[in-house]
């Protein structure tokens, strides 16, 4: 997977996948013209699309509906180091069976985006003078 990140200027960024763009940008109160969701919102907007496309597939591959499935994410900022921290996954779907809310339950814990939460991956930050044949 690859993702490529622009700055637009001030607190925007484009950030584009697959010739899909989104932006990104901070509120005003944080310096921002509000104009995209903030870096921590895309997160938890990975999880919960992530989450609900589970769920989606469990239903479906059932042939049980999924019209009306809708998914909440939210966390709480924590400090020392700044991070989210309590993540919660709501999932609404058209089910009344015990049985089949149990196997929307595992479908979302096996999506990729929770798992890479859950089991800390590696990170490295690598970076580049955009002029490195200028002298300082």
């Amino acid at each position: 997977m690859d993702v490529f990140v622009k700055h637009l200027g001030g607190a925007r960024f484009e950030a584009s996948a697959r010739g899909n763009v989104v932006i990104s940008d901070q509120p005003v109160d944080n310096g921002g013209t509000d104009t995209g969701m903030t870096p921590p919102e895309f997160l938890l907007t990975a999880l919960g699309t992530c989450a609900g496309y589970y769920a989606a597939e469990y239903l479906r591959t059932r042939g049980l509906p999924d019209a009306g499935l809708t998914v909440r994410v939210t966390a709480e900022k924590a400090l020392k180091p700044a991070r989210l921290d309590q993540f919660r996954i709501e999932v609404d779907a058209p089910v009344t069976d015990e049985r089949h809310r149990q196997g929307i339950e595992r479908a979302v814990h096996a999506c990729l985006v929770h798992n890479t939460l859950l089991n800390l991956p590696t990170i490295e930050t690598v970076v580049r003078a955009a002029n490195a044949a200028i002298a300082a």
